[in-house]
């Protein structure tokens, strides 16, 4: 098709010249004084567009040039800044039907174009014209009484119809009856504009503190450019009324690297609402079809702690079981504090945690990742890296019996369990073990002191020794 279809370097040069009526004024991001960008976690941002914008008094057709391609149209707002109440918007058209070689054919259709072929031998042109019957995957024209399809030349057309343009654009009809020289402010909600947050921690050799950088990763498809852009960053769920949105599906984003922060880049943070606001402190460019990472926080030596779980389950108290499991794994995870006091404090929003820790040579490796929710000052961040390799449980039931009751609902079981801890490092390692308790119930014996966690949970904390085992026995009555 590239090599049949040809446009003229000329004729294209004028077309984009008479794509609007020549009472319509065009504003370009020439004009342009700022630009505003506030993006949400949803695939939405707003744009607040300022111009100054030279447009004649009375009625007028301005066409605003270099929008958002996936703008939302019923959103958009202009207002003039100068001569506020004296200008008022009448009717507008979003043209987001941008100019391409096939675009152009399909507006042909039913409508006569110029053929220019070049004699392979003399290298002659010939010009015929033809009507554009089809331009579906492919080209159909009818030249004088024959209809030919993959024409091994040149098509001219005469002009380029108003509503196909080579940018989006959104036409607005104004009766101006201000001044002529105004500075416009077009604000709009767009789609193709997202962001998300990506965190890198260190953990310390002794696994008691962690170093944590916080990236912010943008991603800009929404077919146009902002420069020099004021960017802000709203966390949290925003509601919003479920509608098709114009345009490409989502982007996949690319995950945060692991790099040095500048401070410089910090993001300054506010509450709007009952969402957070963050404010970068400099200008940026958000180039279209761009993702691009800023630096969001940083944190030193944050104290840390690392627990290693083994998690239970309830239904087991209600029924003989036996082995309940061999070499059953055991899950770490690793916890700090969203404090000032921890030299955090900064309400953080959703995303990946990526934990790293440096080997003997010093090269850090990943050891786990975790999202997080949005999350506020003054929090708990638990984060599970995986399961542990040295440390490992055998369980098993090793008494059950019906206490008593004959009701649905009444019903008395007692139940008694031996857990072995087994830890094949070198150094003590201390195993939560955590058993969600049903019913009414009691511990009735055990090997090491439990706590009451919550109403339905019981934890044990058991120390086991490097390249040793040790063993937790007990005994619980439930009542349903």
């Amino acid at each position: 098709m590239s090599r049949q279809v040809a446009l003229s370097m000329l004729l294209l040069g004028s077309a984009c010249m008479t794509v609007a009526d020549a009472a319509e004024q065009t504003s370009s991001l020439n004009e342009q004084q700022e630009v505003a960008v506030t993006i949400y976690n949803q695939d939405l941002a707003l744009v607040k567009d300022l111009r100054n914008v030279g447009v004649k008094r009375g009625s007028l057709a301005l066409a605003f040039r270099d929008v958002s391609a996936r703008m939302r149209p019923e959103t958009a707002l202009l207002r003039s800044v100068t001569s506020p109440g004296k200008l008022s918007v009448l009717e507008q058209n979003f043209d987001y039907d941008l100019l391409t070689p096939q675009k152009l054919l399909e507006k042909y259709v039913g409508r006569s174009v110029s053929v220019i072929k070049t004699h392979p031998t003399t290298g002659v042109e010939t010009v015929e014209r033809a009507q554009v019957l089809a331009a579906n995957q492919g080209v159909v024209l009818k030249i004088g009484d024959r209809i030919e399809t993959g024409v091994p030349g040149r098509l001219v057309f005469d002009d380029v119809p108003p509503n196909l343009r080579d940018r989006p654009t959104l036409v607005m009809q104004l009766d101006n009856q201000g001044a002529e020289q105004q500075q416009m402010e077009l604000s709009y909600l767009t789609g193709g504009l997202s962001w998300k947050a990506d965190y890198v921690v260190e953990l310390a050799d002794k696994e008691d503190q962690l170093d944590i950088s916080g990236w912010v990763t943008l991603n800009n498809q929404s077919g146009a450019s902002y420069r020099n852009a004021k960017l802000q960053l709203v966390a949290g769920d925003v509601n919003r009324v479920e509608e098709r949105m114009r345009g490409a599906p989502k982007p996949m984003m690319a995950a945060a690297p692991m790099m040095d922060m500048a401070k410089k880049e910090r993001f300054a943070e506010e509450s709007l609402f009952e969402y957070h606001l963050y404010t970068l402190d400099r200008p940026t460019t958000i180039a279209e079809s761009q993702t691009k990472q800023v630096a969001l926080l940083s944190g030193a030596g944050v104290p840390a702690r690392k627990e290693l779980l083994l998690q239970g389950n309830d239904y087991y108290y209600s029924s003989s079981y036996g082995d309940l499991g061999q070499k059953m794994k055991v899950g770490v995870f690793v916890e700090f504090d969203n404090k000032e006091a921890s030299r955090l404090g900064m309400p953080l929003p959703a995303g990946v945690i990526r934990v790293y820790k440096k080997d003997r040579a010093g090269n850090a490796q990943f050891v786990g990742e975790d999202h997080i929710d949005h999350t506020p000052k003054n929090e708990k961040i638990r984060l599970k890296l995986g399961e542990a390799f040295d440390v490992t449980a055998d369980k098993k039931q090793t008494d059950f019996k019906k206490v008593g009751g004959n009701g649905k609902y009444n019903y008395i079981f007692e139940a008694a369990f031996e857990v072995v801890l087994k830890n094949a490092k070198k150094e003590a390692v201390t195993v939560t073990v955590r058993e969600p308790m049903p019913g009414d119930w009691q511990v009735l014996s055990e090997s090491h002191p439990h706590q009451k966690t919550a109403s339905n949970t019981s934890d044990w904390r058991i120390t086991v020794p490097g390249e040793g085992s040790t063993t937790l026995k007990y005994r619980a009555l439930v009542r349903y």
